[in-house]
């Protein structure tokens, strides 16, 4: 029963249901925050199998209308997602505002932010970590975790990595808040001038501690991005990683085309 087809369009019976309930949600009938209806009233409202169901909502959400929670169901997605801008969220403008870029970006998306600081301490730099910053691995650093919500909705976790030297000579950096501008600005009062970063980006799946921190259904789709901060002496002074709900960000880059 999982794919069955219309004998008017050809087209699968779970896009036809999809279609259908994308219409509801554009027309406003199912509004923005809202649970679309249950498998089992879709089930016996369309005559369809669960399969089918399941296939339908999976198409609203990549079509980023509609979002999952496990254990709760699909909801309509209350807010368009968050539009980054690699060319300016980084600005030291933006520092100097004293606002910091993930708020500042909610904020435009129609969003209400929030931040919860999960860890601020030492720990062992990972394999992966290590290896931007050119130093051993377990080497100790100074570890900043995040976790960031829109509208009480978590959308993605951070743990920005330091090197211990660096830590140690700038007291903020082991603050919760660390003061206007962030960590960048800090870094920047002490001498360490940024020149440049360097984001690696990839797709892949959650895993199931991601899934449960994000209230993601398991398999959900996220976002990985890896981000070296660096200086002007080539030096880098932290390393970012990011894991995003794939679905409520937009990323964009500038690429120039020079020789």
């Amino acid at each position: 029963m999982g794919n069955e087809a219309s004998r008017d369009s050809g087209k699968p019976r779970y896009l036809q249901i999809a279609d259908d309930l994308a219409e509801q949600i554009r027309a406003g009938t199912l509004p923005p925050g809202t649970q679309v209806p249950s498998e089992s009233e879709v089930m016996e409202r369309y005559g369809v199998s669960q399969g089918t169901v399941r296939k339908a909502v999976a198409e609203l959400r990549t079509a980023g209308l509609v979002e999952t929670h496990h254990g709760r169901g699909s909801y309509v997605m209350a807010s368009r997602p968050v539009h980054r801008k690699s060319s300016d969220r980084f600005r030291r403008s933006h520092r100097r505002s004293g606002k910091a870029a993930y708020l500042a970006e909610a904020e435009q998306a129609g969003q209400k932010p929030n931040v919860q600081v999960l860890y601020v301490g030492p720990t062992e730099a990972p394999v992966e970590i290590a290896e931007h910053m050119g130093v051993p691995a377990g080497e100790k650093v100074l570890a900043r975790r995040r976790r960031y919500l829109s509208d009480g909705a978590p959308t993605e976790e951070a743990t920005s990595y330091l090197p211990w030297d660096v830590a140690e000579a700038i007291p903020e950096l082991s603050h919760e808040n660390p003061g206007r501008g962030g960590i960048y600005a800090r870094l920047e009062e002490h001498g360490h001038t940024l020149h440049e970063y360097v984001e690696t980006v990839r797709a892949r799946l959650a895993t199931k501690q991601e899934a449960s921190a994000l209230h993601l259904s398991p398999g959900s789709p996220v976002i990985h991005l890896v981000r070296d901060a660096v200086t002007d002496d080539g030096r880098v002074v932290e390393v970012c990683d990011t894991v995003m709900v794939a679905d409520r960000f937009i990323l964009e880059y500038r690429i120039t085309a020079d020789d």
